[in-house]
C-alpha cells in the first residue's frame, strides 16, 4: 500500500469516526433513552458493509448513513430506533444482507423500518408512468405501517439535497423536480416546516442558480434595514410582555429565498414590492400546559394596545390546530413606519412541533396521545380511503393525491356546528363526499350559510354547508370536472367506472342475443365491423350505446354481417408479418431505416442556432428563450423538447421521466429571434401608448408583433408581444419601460391575451 493511500484511509476513518461521534452527542443531548449500544453496533455493521465503497463526491459511504441518521435524531428529534434504520437504510439495497439478516441482529422493529425504506429506494418515480403511481402507493402505504419510514427517507432526501453538486446536471433536475413535486410537500404536511423550507431552496438554488443568487444578494442589502424595523418594532412588545411577567424569546423569520421567487412569479412583482420578507415570532413558556392556549390571546390583546391589528388577518390555528398538528395564534399589526407585519404567537410545546412536526409528539406523549396525534390518524385514513379505488392514469392519480394531501386547508361547519377540514378550493359536493360516499352520490345541491348554491359552489372558511339530497340522484359524469378533492375524485371515479362496466356487460348480453337469433358468430372481427358501421371507437363504446339504446341491432347490422369477406385469405389479417413481400423476390425484406442517433444524457447539449432549426423544438407551453434556465426532454419520437425549468410540464416530466431529462446550455449569440410578451400596467394618460411603443420600436429597434391595450377608471392594463433575441433583451426593454413616470408594473408573462 502507497504512502498516500495509507494517509488516505486514515483521514477517511478520522472523518467517519468525527461523524459518528458528533451523531452520538446529539443523542445524548436529546431527551430519549440512552440505548448507545445497539446504536454502535449498527454503525459498526453498516460501516463494514459498506467498506471500500466511495460517493460521487469521493467520501466514504458509510458518511450518508451517518449524516440521515444526525438529520434524523438532531432535526426531527427521532429515537434510537429510527436513528439505527437511518444507519442501516442503504445497507440490503447494496450490499447481499437481507432483512432477515438485520432481524436477526437489530431485531423486528428496526428491520420492518429497514424494509419499508429499502421499498421505496432509488426515488419514488421509476422509469415508466405505472411504476410511478406503484412506488408512491409503496410510499404511502409505509406511512400506514410506521410513520418513521417516510421520516427517514425525508431525512435521506434532505441529505441528498444538501449533496447535490456531485451530481450530473441532468440528475440535478430530476431529483430537484421530485423534491419540490413530492419530498417538501410530505415534509410541510407532516409539520417539518424547516426541513420543507430547506428543501425548496436546495430545489430552486439547482433549477434556477442565477435566480436564486440575485434573491440571496437583495436579502443581504436589505438585512439592515430589516433588523432596524425588527428591533423597533419588538421593543415596545418586549416592554410589554416584561411587564406581564411572561418568559418569552422573540425571533424574526425571514421569507426564504423560494417563497419570494414564487410570489414574484404568481403575482408578477419585482423583489421590492414583496411586504411580507419580515415576520415576527413571540415563542413563550407557559406556567402550566392547560393556560398556554389562553396565554397566545393574552399576549395578543396586550400588544394589539400598541400596534393596531388587521381586522382580516387574524388566523386561530391554537384551537383549530392544521392537519400537520402546527398551532399558533396569527396576527398583522401595523408598525410605526406603516407597514403590515405578521406576528406568530406561540408556547414552546407549539414551536416544537411547527418545527419537528408529528415527531414531537412522542416527546409530549404521556401514553395517551392527544388531539394532535389524531389529526395524523385523519390523515392516514384518507390515504387508506385514496389507495382503495386503483386509479388507472398514474399521473392522474399523483395529482389527485397533490390535490388532497398536501393542499392548504379552510375550516367549514356542519348545520350540528361541527367542525371539518377541507383543502383549499374545495366545493360543496366535495362536502358531501367528505361526509359519507352515500351522501356524495345523492346530493343534488346545498345550502351555505342558509343559502341555495349549486354542487360546483367553492366553500371559503367559516362557511355553515347543508347537504340537499334525492334517492333518484345518481352520480354524473361532469362532476368530475368540479370535484376539486381526492376522495370526491376517486369516489366520483369509482362509482362512474362500476356504473359502465355494468353498462358494457348489459349491452354485450344484448348484442350476444342478437348474434344467437341471426345465427352469426360472436367473434371480433364481426364486432369490428359492427364498430365501424356505428363509428364506435372500440367493442366497450357499442357496448355502452346498446346498453343505452342509442344503437338497437337491427337489417343494417345483418346485412354488414352477412356479407362475404372480399379477402382470399382472411386468416392472413391475423399473422403479423415482418416485413411486406415483393413479387420477384418474396424473401426480400426492406431497407433497413437508419437508427436516429442516440443522444448522450450525460453531456450538457449545446443549443447553438443549428441545433434549434433542425433538432429541437420550443415547447409551446412556455415558450423559452435564450438566458432562459431550461432543460431538455427525449420524447417517443427521440425528438428534443425544450422547456423552461419551472415550467409545470416540465415539473410532471421531471418527476416522471427523469432518466430522458437533458442538460442543455444556450449558445445562440444574437443570431434568431424569439417570440417574448410582456405585461404592463399603469396610470392612464394621453399619449402614453405612444411612449411605449417608441422605446422598444425606435429606441431598442425591436419588433412588436400583437399589442393589446385596455383602460378603465384611469387605470390601464395591457399585452404586448415582440421579437427577441434572449432575456438581456427583455430586461433592457423592462427597464427601459420602467422609466416611464406612469408606468407601475412591468413584467414578462407567457402568454399573450387580448383581455388582460
Amino acid at each position: 500500500m502507497t504512502d498516500e493511500k495509507l494517509r488516505q484511509e486514515q483521514a477517511d476513518e478520522e472523518m467517519i469516526n468525527q461523524g459518528f461521534q458528533q451523531l452520538l452527542d446529539s443523542y445524548l443531548a436529546s431527551k430519549h433513552r440512552k440505548k448507545i449500544e445497539i446504536i454502535t453496533k449498527a454503525f459498526n455493521f453498516a460501516k463494514q458493509a459498506h467498506k471500500g465503497v466511495k460517493r460521487r463526491s469521493g467520501e466514504p459511504y458509510i458518511m450518508h448513513p451517518i449524516a440521515v441518521a444526525q438529520i434524523a435524531c438532531s432535526e426531527i428529534g427521532l429515537g434510537s430506533t429510527s436513528i439505527c434504520a437511518a444507519l442501516l437504510h442503504d445497507v440490503v439495497e447494496d450490499t447481499d444482507y437481507t432483512v432477515e439478516d438485520i432481524e436477526n441482529l437489530f431485531g423486528p422493529k428496526i428491520a420492518q423500518i429497514v424494509d419499508g425504506l429499502t421499498k421505496i429506494s432509488g426515488g419514488i418515480f421509476g422509469d415508466r408512468a405505472s411504476a410511478q403511481a406503484e412506488n408512491f402507493k409503496k410510499l404511502l402505504l409505509t406511512m400506514n405501517d410506521d410513520i418513521r419510514v417516510i421520516l427517514i427517507k425525508i431525512a435521506d432526501r434532505l441529505h441528498n439535497m444538501r449533496t447535490l453538486g456531485s451530481m450530473l446536471p441532468n440528475k440535478q433536475y430530476k431529483i430537484a423536480g421530485e423534491t419540490l413535486y413530492i419530498y417538501a410537500p410530505l415534509a410541510n404536511r407532516l409539520g417539518l416546516n424547516k426541513i420543507k423550507t430547506e428543501l425548496e431552496d436546495l430545489s430552486f438554488k439547482y433549477e434556477h442558480p442565477e435566480e436564486y443568487a440575485q434573491i440571496e444578494a437583495k436579502l443581504k442589502a436589505t438585512k439592515e434595514e430589516r433588523e432596524s424595523l425588527f428591533n423597533d418594532f419588538t421593543n415596545p412588545i418586549r416592554a410589554k410582555l416584561d411587564k406581564m411577567g411572561i418568559k418569552y424569546r422573540i425571533m424574526a423569520r425571514i421569507k426564504s429565498p423560494y417563497s419570494i421567487w414564487n410570489k414574484m412569479q404568481t403575482k408578477h412583482i419585482p423583489f421590492d414590492e414583496i411586504y411580507d420578507i419580515l415576520a415576527v415570532r413571540i415563542i413563550f413558556d407557559p406556567a402550566e400546559i392547560k393556560v398556554e392556549r389562553e396565554e397566545c390571546f393574552n399576549i395578543y390583546v396586550s400588544i394589539s394596545t400598541i400596534y393596531k391589528p388587521h381586522p382580516d388577518r387574524l388566523r386561530d390555528w391554537v384551537n383549530h390546530p392544521k392537519s400537520n398538528g402546527y398551532q399558533a395564534l396569527h396576527v398583522t399589526l401595523m408598525s410605526n413606519r406603516g407597514q403590515w407585519i405578521e406576528v406568530q404567537i406561540r408556547s414552546e410545546r407549539m414551536n416544537d412541533i411547527a418545527e419537528q412536526g408529528f415527531a414531537a409528539h412522542w416527546k409530549y406523549k404521556d401514553g395517551g396521545g392527544g388531539e394532535d396525534e389524531g389529526e395524523l390518524e385523519k390523515w392516514l385514513r384518507t390515504i387508506k380511503e385514496i389507495l382503495d379505488d386503483p386509479q388507472p392514469d398514474a399521473m392522474d392519480f399523483l395529482d389527485t393525491i397533490k390535490l388532497n394531501l398536501f393542499a392548504s386547508e379552510i375550516f367549514v361547519f356542519t348545520p350540528k356546528g361541527e367542525i371539518k377540514t377541507m383543502p383549499q378550493n374545495s366545493t360543496a359536493l366535495d362536502f358531501a363526499f367528505s361526509i359519507h360516499t352515500f351522501l356524495g352520490s345523492h346530493c343534488i345541491g346545498a345550502k351555505v350559510n342558509h343559502k341555495l348554491v349549486p354542487l360546483s359552489h367553492k366553500l371559503q372558511s367559516g362557511d355553515q354547508v347543508e347537504i340537499l339530497t334525492s334517492k333518484s340522484q345518481h352520480v354524473q359524469p361532469s362532476w368530475i370536472n368540479f370535484a376539486t378533492t381526492a376522495k370526491a375524485k376517486s369516489k366520483i371515479s369509482a362509482i362512474l367506472k362500476r356504473e359502465l362496466r355494468s353498462k358494457q356487460q348489459a349491452g354485450e348480453e344484448i348484442l350476444q342475443e342478437f348474434f344467437q337469433k341471426e345465427e352469426l358468430e360472436f367473434t371480433p372481427d364481426n364486432i369490428q365491423k359492427l364498430c365501424t358501421l356505428h363509428e364506435a371507437k372500440t367493442p366497450e363504446e357499442l357496448y355502452v350505446a346498446i346498453a343505452q339504446k342509442t344503437i338497437t341491432p337491427g337489417e343494417e347490422d345483418k346485412s354488414i354481417l352477412k356479407e362475404k369477406s372480399t379477402t382470399n385469405n382472411p386468416w392472413k389479417k391475423f399473422i403479423p408479418f415482418p416485413f411486406v413481400g415483393n413479387k420477384n423476390n418474396k424473401d426480400k425484406q426492406p431497407k433497413e431505416k437508419k437508427p436516429i442517433e442516440k443522444i448522450d444524457s450525460k453531456k450538457i447539449i449545446k443549443l447553438t442556432p443549428e441545433a434549434i432549426q433542425k433538432n429541437f423544438i420550443i415547447a409551446d407551453c412556455c415558450k423559452p428563450i435564450p438566458g432562459d434556465d431550461v432543460l431538455g426532454y427525449i420524447d417517443e419520437k427521440n425528438r428534443v423538447i425544450i422547456h423552461k425549468r419551472q415550467c409545470p410540464l416540465a415539473n410532471k416530466l421531471k418527476t416522471s421521466y427523469g432518466n430522458r431529462l437533458l442538460a442543455v446550455q444556450w449558445e445562440t449569440g444574437k443570431s434568431l429571434e424569439f417570440p417574448v410578451n410582456i405585461y404592463i400596467k399603469g396610470i392612464d394618460t394621453i399619449g402614453l401608448l405612444n411612449k411605449v411603443t417608441q422605446i422598444i420600436s425606435e429606441q431598442l429597434n425591436v419588433n412588436i408583433r400583437k399589442v393589446y391595450i385596455d383602460a378603465n377608471d384611469g387605470i390601464f392594463e395591457g399585452h404586448i408581444q415582440m421579437f427577441v433575441h434572449d432575456v438581456d433583451d427583455v430586461k433592457t426593454i423592462i427597464t427601459k419601460l420602467q422609466k416611464i413616470e406612469e408606468m407601475k408594473t412591468v413584467t414578462r408573462i407567457e402568454q399573450f391575451e387580448d383581455t388582460p
